[in-house]
Order: C-alpha cells, then structure tokens, then sequence
C-alpha cells in the first residue's frame, strides 16, 4: 500500500516550482503533497511489487512506485524468456539509492525469499507441494522446491527399496516437507509420507478382511536368504524359504526374482503385530500324494543327495519326497564313518527302501544293501578259517585290544594280549596306530553273531617254550633297567623279554641303589611260563659270595686259636715266645675291631 514519503530529493519537483508562477504559495504546497503520497513507503531488505518499464539486453527497469526506477540484471530473468514490459514482478530491494540515483532491485533473492516462506508454510501446515526432481546424488535425490533445491533421500521416495534412482530424475513429484535445517538452508523432503497415508488406508481394509487359508496376489519387494517380503497392496508378508517349494532350495532366488507377481496364501497373521504370513507350496499338492504306489519296502529308487549330515545323508527321490540313508546303511564295515567319506550333494545315486510311512512321509533307505553281505558268501568259512593268515588295516584302538578290517564289512578283535608274546603291552596305541597294516592269523571265526578273533604273536612261536631252558632259576644274565617304581624295577633281558627286581633285591654292592639305564648281573630266582613272569636279583649275585668269603675268615680264626692256645709249653723253646705270640694276637685282634667299628660308623 502506498504511503506518503517525506524524504524525497526536492530537485525532482524543480518543474513544479518553476512550472508558474501564478501559483500561490498555498497552491504550490498543495501540489507537493499530492505528488509526494503517489510514491510508495520502500524498505531495504524488503520484498515489494514491481512492474517492468524497460528491458534491454544488459538490465531491466522495473518501477516499484518510487521516485525513481530500479534496475536488475537481465541474467536474472533466464528462466522467463517471455517476460515483456509491463508484467509485474516481485523484487528484493537491496539498496533504496545507488550512486547513479536508481534503486538496486534483485529478482534472484526475491524469488530465493518467497519460496523460503513457502517452505516454511508447507512444513508448519504439513501441505502436499509439488517439487521437479533435478539429478541424483548420493543417498537420494535433488529436489527443486520453489526455486529451493531439496534432498529427498532414497528411503523417502516409496515405501519399497528403490533401486534405481534415476527413473525419478527430470520428473515432478509430490512431497512434502519433513524437517528445515535454517543454519545451512537444508531443507529435507518425502515422497514415502504421501504413499503411506494411502496406505494406510487399504491396510486397514486388506488386514479386516484377512483369512487364513485365503488366497492373494502380491509383488516381491525384498528377497533374503531366509525368505521374502511380498507386497499385498499396503501391507507386507513374509514368504518363508521353506513355504516356497515342497523340494530343497538354498535361496530364494533360485525360484523367485524381485518385483515378480506372485499368487500366495495367508498361512497365519497377527492384527496386533500385523505379520502375516505366506505360504506358496501350499497352493499345489503335497508330493508324497503322488508318490507312486508301487514303491514299498525293498524297492530300488533313484535320486539326487540334497543334504549330508553328521548321522546321514538325505536322498530326494522327486521335489518334496526324500529319504534318510542313515550311515550305519551306506557300508557294510560296522565302523560308523562321516557320510561325507561316502556321499556329496549334488551326487546323483540309487537306493533300496528299507523303511515306508506315507502316513509320517517318511522313508529309511539304504545303499551298502545294493552289494552282497560279506558274512553271507559262502566261502567265507573257508577263506577265514581257524589258522589262516590275513592282513587288515587298523580301523578302531580300545583298551582291550583293536579292531582290524580285513576287507570292505570283514571287522575283527585282536586282543591286547595277543599282540607280543615277550612285550608286556597294557595299550594297543604302544604297538600300533590307526591306519596301519597289520597282519594276524585267525584264532577263532563265529559266522552266526559275525565275529572274528585274531592273533598277531600267534604268527611266531612261543618263545617262552625256548626261555624255559635259558632262563633256568639260579642262571645269571646282563639285564639293563628300564623303569623303576616304589616297588622295584622293570628289567630288559636277552631276547627282548622282561622281568622284575624288587627293591630289597635291586641293592649294589656298595649299598647304593642302581639307576634306570644301567646294565647289571641279575640271578634268577623265579621263572613262571603261564603267566610270562620272571624275578630276579641282583643283591642275589654277590651276597652268597660275601658269605663264603666271611666263612673261610673265621674258619682260618679258629685253626689259629686251636694251634696256640691248645699248643703244650713245653714243646716250646721258651715259655716268653708264647705269652709275646698271644699279645701280638691281642693287638691285632684290636685292631680289626676298631677298623670295624669306623666302617659302621661311616
């Protein structure tokens, strides 16, 4: 609205002065004030209505009602190329008077200006406007929003994962304004809050009328490896992978693809939670219905292995109809093994029932049935009879013995006793490992309860007929120390074989007790064939000896004392020669006494 200005030039009203001079003084101001309330009140920084007067290629004259024109860059007239004189404009008025006297006006900030506070109205009001999507960038789009670029980030655009963007570029969309950051003229908007009002909407009708069992159609718009998520026209639905197919997949995608139409049923929801879910396999028949009726109990099938377990592997004999081979039924060897060393998914093999329950859909098949039963052949009493020699590899290590598998089903025992004939072996692991070959001689075959016993020593003699007439008690043989324990040592004798010293037995000569590795003479002072025993002494080989010696020192004593002291004085030269020889005898006598005492000492 116009307003009168008090502070205008009085140069521009020189003409109204000197335009007559007939005029009074009363008339003249008169004349001036009608002329000054024609000018508009104008403000810095403030945005007014203009209309154009002139454009040129360099500017444009625009007359806001003032006293003099305003001027603004024809650059800022770029996007209206039909602008004429006379149309009227907004305009920022930057400066009320420039050095050449004219207004500096901008369009540019006028424009910049408006569309803020329509911005601003859009967000404090939630209003729907209308924005042009310029380009993409990272995580959205750009959005011109009167003349204001917005981002519009990808989540907001609908409410399906987008995954090209660049579909939306060059064309207009409806928003709205969701947040305004003034600090760095940001301005964030959404596509997404339009749609889900909308949706809303149908949610609420699609969830009131929902049944289980019913039947709708819907779009994928997410695909994971556990499923999908399908679009049933405002509400979502999780199609479990294994609601998919009545066979074995690994992800979705092998059957499925995103934004394919697909038919599904309502399996269960929750109104509380709003889950639903779907189910597709459903919507055919369960395979097993069709399962050929001929197929029973000791029928050969054909299939494909889709999984291998730690107890088994799973053969489908069509989509949807599989069957266990259990790993006790994938060898006849009755040491259970890891499937794995047997079969792989994807392996292509044949099969005999063994087990049917179409009521439970469940099968139990077999592979190792397709061979013949070792134990059955009917060689195979001939071919493992008592006495024959066989090799095996060494399948299983017990504390009792190990097990040899002498071919593919053929398992035997051979116990720890039967392993050495000199050895005394507590475990089979100190003789052998497993894998290694072994050779054994047949003990005793049972073809009824599928046993066999085996022997290893059993392929030599027994030495211990021969070590009989060797280790006879009393002989003395080298034997070094191999082990020591609080009751005494573990002995290694000729010929490899072993016996025992107790401690009390172990003593050397001089009092000390040996070490383990040393070689010393032991006696032997029993000698037991049946139970493999041999003990022996080492205090045994010197303590005899020490005894006769000790007997022939006091038997000498006693000659002496006989031949002095019975000796008559007078077959004596002189009776003083005999009191010497006893005194000398006394003093000797002394001697070893006090000798002997220092040794006990000591």
């Amino acid at each position: 609205m116009n307003q009168t200005n008090t502070d205008f030039n009085w140069d521009v009203v020189e003409g109204i002065k000197g335009f007559g001079s007939s005029y009074s003084e009363a008339e003249r101001k008169k004349m001036l004030e009608m002329y000054g309330s024609t000018l508009a009140e104008v403000e810095e920084g403030k945005v007014v209505k203009g209309r154009v007067v002139t454009i040129t290629d360099r500017e444009v004259l625009v007359d806001i009602g003032f006293k003099a024109d305003g001027t603004i860059p024809r650059s800022e007239f770029r996007d209206t190329p039909e602008l004429k004189v006379g149309d009227e404009i907004d305009v920022y008025v930057e400066k009320r008077e420039s050095k050449t006297g004219q207004i500096e006006l901008s369009r540019k900030k006028a424009k910049l200006l408006i569309a803020w506070e329509k911005i601003k109205e859009a967000y404090e009001n939630d209003l729907v406007i209308e924005g042009f999507v310029k380009r993409r960038t990272k995580g959205g789009l750009v959005v011109d929003v009167f003349g204001v670029e917005s981002f519009l980030p990808g989540s907001q655009i609908d409410v399906k994962p987008i995954r090209d963007f660049d579909v939306f570029v060059g064309k207009k969309m409806e928003v709205k304004v969701v947040k305004i950051n003034y600090s760095n003229d940001n301005v964030v908007v959404s596509h997404k809050v339009l749609i889900e009002k909308d949706l809303e909407e149908q949610r609420s009708q699609i969830l009131a009328n929902l049944e289980r069992g019913q039947v709708l159609e819907g779009v994928i718009k997410n695909m994971t490896n556990f499923g999908v998520f399908i679009d049933l026209g405002g509400v979502d639905g999780l199609l479990h992978i294994t609601d998919i197919s009545w066979g074995r997949i690994s992800h979705p995608e092998e059957m499925l693809a995103l934004d394919q139409k697909v038919r599904v049923v309502v399996l269960d929801f929750d109104d509380e939670k709003k889950r639903i879910s779907l189910g597709m396999k459903q919507l055919t028949p369960h395979p097993w219905e069709s399962l050929d009726p001929a197929i029973e109990v000791g029928s050969r099938v054909k299939g494909k292995i889709v999984n291998v377990a730690d107890y088994g592997a799973f053969l489908e004999i069509m989509p949807g109809v599989e069957g266990l081979i259990h790993v006790s039924e994938m060898s006849w060897s009755q040491h259970l093994r890891n499937p794995q060393d047997f079969l792989k998914i994807g392996d292509e093999v044949e099969a005999v029932v063994l087990a049917l329950d179409r009521e439970e859909r469940k099968m139990s098949l077999g592979i190792k049935q397709l061979t013949e039963d070792p134990w059955t052949k009917p060689d195979m009493a001939v071919k493992y009879a008592v006495g024959t020699v066989h090799k095996g590899i060494v399948r299983n290590l017990t504390n009792f013995g190990l097990f040899l598998e002498l071919e593919e089903g053929v398992d035997g025992l051979v116990h720890v006793s039967d392993l050495s004939w000199t050895k005394k072996i507590k475990s089979p692991s100190e003789f052998v490992k497993v894998g290694d070959e072994l050779e054994v001689k047949v003990l005793e075959l049972d073809l009824e309860n599928r046993r066999l016993a085996l022997g290893h020593k059993q392929l030599e003699e027994n030495p211990w007929d021969t070590f009989e007439n060797i280790f006879t008690e009393g002989s003395v043989h080298q034997c070094t120390i191999q082990a020591k324990t609080d009751k005494g040592a573990v002995l290694e004798l000729p010929y490899g074989i072993e016996g025992f010293c107790n401690t009390k037995n172990l003593v050397k000569a001089d009092g000390t007790q040996p070490e383990v590795g040393e070689t010393l003479d032991f006696k032997v002072v029993e000698f037991v064939k049946g139970e493999k025993k041999i003990v022996l002494s080492h205090l045994a080989t010197y303590a005899e000896e020490k005894k006769e010696k000790k007997g022939k020192t006091k038997e000498k004593e006693t000659e002496e004392n006989v031949t002095l002291e019975n000796l008559p004085a007078e077959t004596l030269a002189d009776t003083a020669v005999v009191e010497e020889t006893k005194k000398k005898r006394g003093r000797k006598k002394k001697s070893e006494t006090e000798g002997s005492e220092e040794n006990t000492t000591s």
